[in-house]
């Protein structure tokens, strides 16, 4: 189910409920991940101060994704630029 999500506040209980759903302890799934527990506990509780690389890190381990529905101009344009930058 895609669910459509506004704020990091939104994000954090679906990241919980995922690692609980998994059966996974706080501690084992921050460990695993490679990130204290510490930092789970902020991104769980939706916390907007949190190191994107990380959370991305944490995401991947439960296997959730982030989706951007992005215009189909905007994505010509950012891979024309892409593109000019590998002919460089």
């Amino acid at each position: 189910m895609k669910i459509r999500l506004s704020t990091a506040g939104e994000l954090g209980p679906l990241i919980k409920a995922m690692r609980k759903n998994q059966g996974l302890r706080q501690d084992a799934t921050a460990e695993g991940v490679g990130v204290s527990e510490n930092f789970l506990s902020k991104v769980e509780r939706g916390s907007e101060s949190v190191q994107w690389g990380k959370l991305f890190e944490v995401l991947k381990e439960l296997g959730l994704y982030v989706e951007v529905d992005v215009p189909d101009a905007v994505v010509a344009t950012v891979q024309a630029r892409k593109k000019s930058r590998q002919n460089l």
